[in-house]
């Protein structure tokens, strides 16, 4: 038992022992090592994650003039447009309902008493034409009142060589007063001018369409008693009609009578209406916040009948402006870009000013003048070719093959220590020949290294430049160092006495992480 507790308090006595050497050594450490601050970046994520607010993007990556080959060009679809100044038109599309033109409505009605005898038009939305007879009326006031125009008519005769001209007077009076209440009661002209001739009363009096149109109500009915201010008929003239289309409140300030508009129907594909807005009408449904928006479309062929559902297409006439196509414009959030061809492959980039979109094109507030040619298409792929000359830092003009025409007259090697290039130091190694394959001394070369940024996925530009020194026979070597794998653009370019003797380009894939 005591051998047993003098092994437990000898064991205990050395890892106490150990511990405190343990915890010397690690004060030691803490007070040699400096500290080793986070990176601005890293500082400013931490205080973004703290305050709720989104992490800084990344700056944006400078786009730099380049040079395309004309077999580059057309294998990136690139199509070049000119800006131009012309009058432009926007559209506000929308929904509506064909309706009567209520100014072409018509009511057929007597101002007399009396019964319905024969019906010639016995049916609605049958056509009748103006003047064209609807039914005959029975009136015993009318008459009468035609008998009593025939009597006064008559007395008017025989006291007509009357010596008293009062008598003469009072004879016409009753022939006037007669003729008139006919007029009042809008008997037509020809059967008072029938009276006169025939003088004999007629018992019915037929009654003509006041307007050409369609018969959309009917009231009059065989034997049917009427009186006066009764709705017999409709008559609805479709010669023009009215569309109310349904308008949100965000467009209605840019309406204004008198702007033209387009209808279209299923009923007959391919063919467009025009008409015009006729009144905006001064309230707002609650539901839709909608205005109703009166329209009136000329309807010779009677196409366009009531309660058709149409499509509206309203103009908004916006003036002169200059314009460029939409698929023109590089969009990178905070800059709006366009590339200037400036002849031979040689592309510009522009930052432009942009009003509104109108269909397929922007209204060019600043930045560009009418006559100007710009790409209107491969502009996300010129971009990056853009951003990687902005990189390098410099204009690189595209390389040609050593055997073509117009081939470089110093031909340029590059290998690396190790092979491929990887994360970290790498050596690199540039060979310069003449045409004749003769090593070439005395230059400067230098090699950058570019990768361009990517703000999709929140990456910013990275560029690493190379000063390689000579080391004999014509060969270039210095120390790099690549901060991250993947594809890289390398930029070699050599000068002889500050001029640019020869110039690379080409694609290499570090190995290691992102």
């Amino acid at each position: 038992m005591k051998n047993y507790r003098a092994a437990f308090l000898l064991a205990l006595l050395v890892n106490l022992a150990l511990f405190a050497a343990v915890a010397a050594l690690w004060r030691r450490h803490s007070a040699t090592e400096p500290a080793i601050a986070p990176p601005s970046h890293a500082l400013e994520a931490a205080a973004g994650a703290h305050s709720g607010l989104p992490p800084p993007a990344p700056a944006s990556q400078p786009l730099a003039p380049i040079q395309l080959s004309p077999e580059r060009l057309q294998s990136i679809g690139a199509r070049i447009g000119v800006v131009r100044r012309q009058s432009l038109t926007d559209r506000i599309r929308t929904t509506g309902d064909v309706a009567v033109d209520e100014t072409q409505l018509a009511y057929v009605q007597v101002r007399f008493s009396g019964y319905i005898q024969q019906v010639f038009v016995d049916s609605t939305y049958r056509y009748v034409r103006r003047g064209e007879p609807l039914f005959t009326i029975y009136s015993p006031e009318l008459l009468a009142t035609e008998r009593e125009y025939l009597v006064a008519r008559m007395s008017q005769q025989r006291l007509a060589h009357s010596p008293d001209p009062a008598v003469v007077a009072d004879a016409a009076s009753l022939v006037d007063a007669a003729a008139e209440r006919l007029a009042q009661w809008g008997i037509p002209r020809r059967e008072i001018e029938r009276l006169q001739a025939t003088r004999r009363a007629r018992r019915n009096l037929t009654i003509d369409s006041p307007a050409s149109g369609f018969v959309t109500e009917r009231e009059a009915l065989p034997n049917a008693f009427v009186q006066p201010g009764t709705r017999l008929y409709t008559v609805a003239n479709l010669a023009t009609i009215w569309v109310f289309a349904h308008v949100f409140q965000s467009d209605l300030g840019r309406l204004e009578v008198g702007d033209p508009s387009t209808l279209t129907v299923d009923t007959y594909p391919g063919r467009k209406f025009k008409g015009r807005v006729d009144f905006i009408y001064p309230d707002i449904d609650p539901k839709t916040r909608t205005a109703r928006v009166r329209l009136i479309f000329p309807n010779p062929t009677l196409k366009l009948v009531p309660g058709m559902f149409v499509n509206v297409s309203l103009g908004i006439p916006m003036g002169d402006h200059v314009v460029i196509p939409a698929s023109g414009v590089l969009q990178t959030g905070a800059r709006q870009i366009v590339f200037l061809d400036r002849g031979g492959g040689h592309l510009e980039p522009r930052d432009v000013q942009l009003g509104a979109e109108v269909g397929d094109e922007y209204i060019v507030l600043a930045g560009l003048e009418p006559g100007e040619r710009i790409v209107t298409s491969a502009n996300f792929l010129i971009d990056s070719e853009s951003q990687l000359q902005g990189a390098l830092g410099s204009f690189t003009p595209p390389t040609t093959n050593a055997s073509g025409a117009g081939a470089t007259r110093i031909h340029i090697a590059m290998s690396t220590q190790p092979t491929p290039v990887r994360v970290g130091s790498n050596l690199i190694r540039v060979l310069l020949t003449d045409a004749k394959g003769a090593p070439l001394s005395g230059a400067q070369v230098s090699v950058t290294f570019a990768k361009p940024a990517m703000p999709q996925m929140g990456m910013a530009g990275q560029r690493v430049s190379v000063s390689l020194q000579e080391v004999g026979a014509g060969t270039y070597q210095g120390s790099g160092t690549l901060p991250a794998g993947g594809a890289w653009q390398a930029a070699i370019l050599a000068r002889q006495g500050g001029q640019v003797i020869a110039s690379e380009q080409l694609s290499v894939d570090a190995a290691g992480g992102m």
